[in-house]
């Protein structure tokens, strides 16, 4: 079995080389191509000079929250209207002010955290034109920054066009590789129809009432655009998400496949194909420590049949027996890993120290990340590395052939600080008051867990939910939305900054007291800037949540 894991990290590392390459050809095709011109062509004729002209940093930047802003309201009206628009087979009603603020600010932020079941609350036509419209320009928009920030790493004063880069990534790469996968999830029997539920009569004479819906359209994009956002509540630990061993392959290949695509995009893009080796093997080595801890942790069983018969197998509460316990922690790792948040076993059922391994991926949330993002956070280390290294040796640091001085560090910094204080703060606050103590499934160190866990979810755009946790109320909802919000636009706001400010020095030449950026001896600074900086943030709440919980239960 630990082969059949390994093979699904080697397959998507081998379609990663390819598809990266085509992805930074299809983004930015050069002036003399044909597809370039024809594209540009079409974009001009759709939408003006705005959309092809060329930007700086700032420009881009404002670009993209301008859209962003338009996307959060257009998703809001849609969501607040459903009753009354079609595509409503089943007649679903409105949807409570708070929860339609969390949904809209969840899937514009490429979260996709759900306080909701989507069988139960959503209408098809919210599902497939608001919500998984987002899932598609949400993904499109972490890519896009990815480019920019690539394209001033690479020395260029005009980053491109956000509106351009969003059309040919939603249009070129996200709308065919949807489609594909969405071909194998119907081949594999995921549903995809426009009616209603359907009622069904059992052998007892009981009546059921199985919804179904466009489901494979929505998982295609929810997996590939590390979205996450399960068209049912039960996500991809649903017999209609994800009804067989080879869909679960199929989705398992798809959650990492465009993050670590996007890394050989931005060595191409950059033209320092090294230095993405560097990044790429620091991330996989981050990678295959995760799913190697979470499988190992979850073979043991679970501590509440500790001296049972059963006790010798592994722990299967929550699991989908189906995939059995080392797919499921598997797939934690992967999810928590690539901010992708979707799931196929309970996580407030996994054993608390393979719990705490979701948790370590989203509080360093630089495990490959989110499609685009997971790549702009592991710049901030890296500019933190870089930082060290030269105050080591009494050098001004430099990156990409540009000096990395007090305006870059501070920003540095701040996008640094920003993730623990939204996650810290938040838990610190609900634990505290009824807001989040009353919420809570377990009293103690696993009710701690469940409120930390929603926090490090909300603020790393993940998505993931480890449940035991009452968390559709109006402070939930608020709470959290805002976090996302603040999670996702400030740490891609203050990278591009950095990245603008270098692109606007001159640059300097290469000696032999240059700290190389392409090298084994950078890729162990750049882990252990990872491995040290998560430590002293996060070791506190680590151990008062998942180690505190193992402790109690091994002790009753």
């Amino acid at each position: 079995m630990s082969q059949l894991y390994l093979l699904l990290l080697v397959v998507p590392l081998l379609l990663s080389w390819p598809l990266g390459l085509a992805m930074a050809r299809l983004i930015e095709p050069g002036e003399a191509s044909g597809y370039g011109l024809w594209t540009s062509g079409i974009f001009r004729k759709i939408g003006g000079a705005p959309v092809i002209e060329e930007q700086d940093w700032k420009r881009y930047l404002l670009s993209m929250m301008v859209f962003n802003v338009v996307m959060f309201a257009f998703v809001t009206i849609i969501l607040a209207l459903q009753q009354w628009l079609p595509l409503n087979p089943d007649a679903k009603g409105p949807l409570e002010a708070s929860l339609i603020f969390n949904t809209a600010a969840s899937f514009v932020t490429n979260t996709n955290l759900q306080h909701y079941s989507g069988e139960v609350s959503m209408s098809y036509f919210s599902q497939l034109f608001g919500l998984m419209w987002l899932q598609f320009v949400s993904a499109g928009t972490g890519i896009a920054c990815l480019a920019a920030l690539a394209r001033a790493l690479g020395g260029k004063q005009t980053v491109g066009n956000y509106y351009r880069d969003l059309l040919r990534i939603t249009f070129f790469i996200l709308l065919p590789l949807s489609l594909f996968v969405a071909l194998l999830l119907l081949a594999g029997g995921v549903p995809m129809t426009l009616d209603g539920a359907i009622v069904a009569h059992t052998l007892e004479g009981a009546t059921q009432t199985i919804a179904r819906g466009p489901v494979a359209a929505m998982v295609a994009i929810k997996q590939l655009g590390t979205n996450g956002g399960g068209f049912f509540g039960g996500n991809s630990a649903h017999p209609f998400e994800n009804p067989s061993f080879f869909t679960n392959i199929v989705e398992c290949v798809s959650i990492v496949l465009l993050p670590m695509a996007v890394v050989w995009m931005f060595g191409r893009i950059t033209g320092r194909m090294r230095d993405a080796v560097v990044i790429f093997s620091v991330m996989m080595a981050l990678l295959l420590l995760k799913s190697a801890a979470a499988i190992w942790l979850e073979s043991a069983p679970a501590a509440a049949l500790s001296g049972f018969p059963v006790d010798i197998t592994p722990n299967l509460e929550g699991k989908e027996l189906r995939f059995g316990s080392g797919a499921g922690a598997f797939w934690a790792a992967l999810t928590t890993a690539t901010s992708n948040g979707s799931v196929n076993c309970m996580h407030d059922s996994l054993n608390p120290l393979t719990g705490l391994v979701p948790l370590a991926g989203m509080w360093m949330n630089v495990v490959f990340g989110g499609v685009g993002v997971g790549l702009i956070n592991m710049f901030i280390f890296i500019v933190v590395g870089v930082f060290i290294c030269g105050m080591m040796v009494g050098r001004t640091p430099e990156y990409f052939g540009r000096k990395v001085e007090t305006r870059e560090m501070t920003l540095a910094l701040l996008a640094l600080l920003v993730h623990p204080a939204l996650i810290l703060g938040g838990t610190a606050l609900f634990a505290a008051t009824p807001a989040g103590a009353a919420t809570v499934l377990n009293n103690g160190a696993h009710g701690f867990t469940e409120i930390l866990y929603e926090f490090t979810s909300a603020a790393a755009n993940n998505g993931s939910g480890f449940e035991g946790l009452a968390d559709n109320t109006v402070p939930w909802n608020i709470a959290t939305g805002v976090v996302m919000l603040l999670g996702r636009y400030i740490p891609v706001i203050l990278p591009l900054a950095i990245a603008g400010s270098l692109a606007s020095k001159k640059p300097v030449p290469e000696t032999a007291g240059t700290l190389r950026t392409d090298t084994l001896l950078f890729g162990l600074i750049i882990l252990g800037s990872v491995v040290f900086i998560g430590a002293l943030l996060f070791l506190p709440v680590a151990v008062l949540g998942p180690v505190a919980d193992h402790l109690t239960a091994i002790n009753h």
